[in-house]
């Protein structure tokens, strides 16, 4: 089995880690165009042709489907990557976890991007899943980036700019940027209050990764003890990494987050 994942830059890593976790068989091929980034200020259809380029090049691979890990290829592309790509290979896009988030009632803020937030994409999505529920978006300006380069100094910078701009009293946290995951431990400790249960985090990644194994009829290794007489009989899957269409070594930014070491460890680094 083989699942491509494409992203401007880095933000693929958390869904690739949690393809990896749950089919650590599974070949990963992860295409990425990061010195094109940030696609945010970008036109659609700017985006839409960055987009393509990238799931060609993972194409080239015959994986068996292709995740889209990216909220702004999936607002501005998916129609496009899915007209050249399916059915032969099926394309999931990512959508922000809203509806799950405002399931518990609310409040809940969603943090994406400038170019995200506030967008009718977004406001619709808000419309259709969490009517009723009191939600507050906050733009992030600088994080993707930030998060991208694996500068700490302007990560805590940007989040701590965002969750100045959060109300306390959210009961949940909407991750709308895939590169957000990777700092949500210390998104965490930024908007939660000491005095307050705890904040649910929503991210993308597990929601995706199960939608891409539904689609092409496979299920995950099975956990706990049964796992590791499974795991023992599976070979271990093969990472390839393109950046820009060329294939490439894990990028050193991608080591700062555990995600990232994670999938450049061995065996699976080397195949």
């Amino acid at each position: 089995m083989k699942i491509a994942l494409m992203d401007s830059g880095i933000g693929l890593l958390p869904a690739a880690a949690a393809v990896h976790r749950l089919r650590p068989d599974a070949d990963l091929v992860l295409s990425s165009d990061p010195g094109s980034m940030p696609w945010g200020p970008r036109t659609p259809e700017d985006v839409t042709q960055r987009a393509l380029a990238c799931v060609r090049a993972a194409a080239a691979h015959r994986p068996d489907a292709l995740i889209v890990a990216c909220n702004t290829a999936s607002v501005h592309a998916l129609p496009a990557l899915r007209a050249e790509l399916e059915p032969g290979l099926p394309v999931i896009g990512t959508v922000p976890a809203i509806k799950p988030a405002a399931a518990g009632g609310g409040p809940v803020a969603i943090w994406a991007t400038p170019a995200t937030t506030g967008s009718p994409y977004q406001r619709r999505l808000i419309s259709d899943f969490a009517d009723g529920v009191t939600v507050t978006e906050v733009a992030c300006p600088g994080l993707a980036e930030a998060v991208q380069w694996a500068d700490s100094a302007a990560i805590d910078a940007a989040v701590a700019d965002a969750a100045a701009r959060t109300p306390r009293d959210i009961r949940a946290l909407v991750l709308g940027c895939t590169h957000y995951e990777l700092v949500a431990d210390r998104i965490r400790a930024a908007v939660q209050p000491a005095d307050a249960p705890p904040i649910a985090l929503h991210g993308s990644a597990g929601a995706v990764v199960a939608q891409a194994l539904r689609r092409i009829g496979a299920t995950p290794t099975p956990s706990g003890e049964a796992a590791s007489s499974a795991l023992a009989d599976l070979p271990q899957g093969r990472l390839t990494v393109l950046l820009s269409g060329r294939e490439a070594a894990m990028p050193e930014a991608a080591l700062a987050y555990a995600e990232g070491r994670l999938l450049a460890a061995e065996p699976l680094a080397r195949g």
